[in-house]
């Protein structure tokens, strides 16, 4: 199984502030056992929050992990920290998953982006 999927890598737009970003930084261990389950329903079970905005991840070669939720209001992020199912996936993660992490919640002031537009080249063009 490849870890590169075939839909094109688009990072989460800009939204109209204010919005909170939750910055969640990890380590993980050895152990992974359930890891991917898990994560794939808690991908799933965010986007049932009302104020869910999206979320982008980010895995670097030696191991760091980071994972950014993007979320309307301090309401969203609470009922999302709030749930069963992730506190269980918390604790399971602290347990077993995570050698170490970090969260940062922060208050988005400003938002915007930029992508390229692709101009398709001319078949005669060299």
């Amino acid at each position: 199984m490849s870890d590169h999927s075939e839909a094109p890598v688009t990072p989460v737009g800009p939204y109209e502030p204010p919005y909170y970003a939750a910055v969640f930084t990890t380590v993980r261990t050895p152990d992974q056992s359930d890891y991917s389950e898990t994560n794939a329903r808690m991908e799933e079970l965010v986007k049932d929050v009302p104020g869910f905005l999206g979320m982008d991840h980010a895995q670097t070669p030696g191991g760091l992990g980071i994972t950014v939720g993007y979320f309307r209001d301090a309401e969203a992020l609470a009922q999302w920290r709030s749930n069963t199912e992730h506190r269980a996936a918390q604790k399971r993660g602290r347990a077993d998953w995570y050698e170490s992490y970090t969260l940062h919640v922060a208050k988005v002031e400003r938002s915007h982006g930029f992508t390229r537009t692709r101009v398709p080249r001319s078949p005669t063009a060299g």
